[in-house]
């Protein structure tokens, strides 16, 4: 076989995945790895960087080239996402001095977001980025290891996030894309596509921070010393990449103003593409992946992550491999509306739109009529509910959505899926392929040598089903109360 392939590799919160894609968009070996999240302590969440993301790509690559069908001179370029963004101090010669400090659901740095936020001024930092400080924000983290591991950071001559770290492996080059830079706030100048020599003074010397590219331009070319870990040829380029969620968004055909992802996963994102450079305090906003183009994103801290915690806790007499379908089949059988119980699913705090690390978890309205299924539907119901306020947020900041594509693990949860479409009253398209980010990783690659244009990759992932909305007017009701819940008792379920 001598037809030209594109590796893309994504690094997820729990799982790596890798394919390799022809210029059709079809693909020739797929792959996938599973790995854990450490929680070292209440409101952290790490990953080893060398055994997580850089140890996953490695083994990835060679399972890949192990299939009997594929030669390695085929690889024609390679483009990697990761989860993101993260935190990590590397030294010169890119070796991890700390964990991986993750996302948003690492809520360490609250200290810091205060300090910074009456530092510098809320307002400040919100017009130079286009973002809030929140726990999404790498800035705090940066100050948090600073403040905690001065010697750490002072050793570090990089402070990079998990794509970066994988791409400089790969390189020997430091590089960043504008649309992750954008969450390092308030480092990221959105007005001027630069990093802020103005707002990173109180946090970092910027030239501790990787150099800013678009996510389809060549990073570099892969090394002989990556090429002898990986199994990968020496010189093949490698693109800049970017976070997960944005190739995922890839992956499902999000290109145009208008066209929103509903990622579900272990958390749930949400992509918008948008007519120029808006910003929403609820939001975050950042460039797109390419140039002049814009994005309006959200996130939970917990969706998929609820569910396994219901599993491990309350489904122990289930096959472990079987539980979560058959706890969706169960929860079918009790009405919508989980005989009045609604879920607050804030499980570890909550980013958008309430933007709140201190809120907790709430099951109101517990009877002694109420089943297992009950419970779990209701938890489903109150994730979709999150995901409800969220679309809410994006529509009160003109963001009109075209279309909603769904894509992840847990478009599978026909529950899930049914239940966002009916409580937002918003059809969703499914497509055929449901890889995700790593999908999107091999079209990027395949862009990012001209071999397509953006608009292949209509015909690179069709539409399989569309899901359309049946709206309840118990839904209706029982979002209202969603929100009471919070706000009537956000100062008394804080951590």
């Amino acid at each position: 076989m001598n037809k030209k392939l594109y590796l893309g590799v994504d690094v997820g919160t729990y799982e790596t995945k890798g394919v390799l894609v022809d210029a059709k968009g079809i693909v020739y070996s797929q792959k996938s790895i599973k790995h854990e999240m450490t929680i070292p302590k209440p409101g952290w969440a790490e990953h080893s960087p060398d055994d997580v993301w850089w140890g996953d790509f490695v083994k990835i690559a060679r399972q890949l080239l192990n299939d009997k069908d594929i030669s390695p001179d085929q690889i024609s370029s390679v483009a990697v996402s990761a989860i993101g963004p993260c935190m990590l101090p590397i030294d010169k010669d890119a070796s991890p001095l700390y964990s991986g400090v993750l996302y948003g659901v690492d809520t360490r740095a609250t200290e810091e977001i205060n300090y910074l936020n009456n530092k510098i001024g809320a307002d400040k930092i919100f017009k130079f980025g286009g973002n809030a400080l929140t726990s999404q924000s790498i800035g705090p983290k940066i100050l948090w290891l600073k403040n905690n591991h001065f010697e750490i950071y002072n050793k570090a001559a990089k402070i990079v996030t998990s794509t970066t770290f994988i791409v400089q492996k790969l390189t020997d080059q430091c590089v960043i894309d504008h649309y992750t830079a954008a969450n390092f706030t308030p480092l990221y100048d959105k007005s001027s596509l630069k990093w802020s020599n103005e707002l990173s003074e109180e946090i970092i010397d910027i030239t501790k921070l990787p150099e800013l590219k678009w996510s389809t331009d060549i990073a570099g070319h892969l090394t002989k010393k990556a090429s002898a870990e990986t199994g990968l040829p020496i010189g093949i380029p490698v693109t800049v990449g970017t976070i997960d969620a944005a190739a995922e968004a890839v992956s499902v055909g999000v290109r145009q103003a208008g066209d929103m992802m509903v990622m579900y996963g272990s958390t749930m994102f949400f992509i918008g593409l948008c007519e120029g450079n808006k910003s929403e305090k609820s939001l975050w906003s950042a460039p797109w992946l390419f140039e002049n183009e814009f994005a309006l994103m959200a996130g939970t801290s917990t969706s998929g992550t609820i569910t396994q915690w219901f599993k491990k806790e309350f489904a122990k007499d289930l096959d472990s491999d079987e539980a979560l379908q058959i706890l969706s089949e169960m929860a079918e059988k009790s009405p919508i509306g989980s005989k009045n119980l609604i879920t607050l699913p804030y499980f570890s705090g909550e980013r958008t739109p309430i933007q709140d690390p201190n809120a907790c978890g709430i099951i109101f309205g517990l009877n002694l009529t109420h089943k297992r299924e009950d419970i779990y539907r209701s938890i489903i119901e109150g994730i979709s509910y999150g995901a409800n306020h969220i679309i809410e947020t994006f529509m009160q900041s003109d963001f009109i959505p075209n279309k909603l594509f769904a894509v992840g693990g847990g478009v599978k949860n026909k529950i899930w899926t049914s239940s966002i479409s009916n409580i937002s009253c918003l059809s969703q398209e499914l497509k055929s392929k449901t890889i995700g980010a790593s999908y999107g990783n091999s079209f990027l690659a395949a862009l990012s040598l001209g071999d397509v244009g953006i608009s292949d990759i209509d015909s690179w992932n069709k539409t399989k089903d569309i899901i359309k909305p049946k709206p309840s007017v118990i839904y209706e009701e029982q979002f209202k109360i969603f929100k009471k819940l919070y706000e009537n008792n956000k100062t008394i379920i804080s951590k």
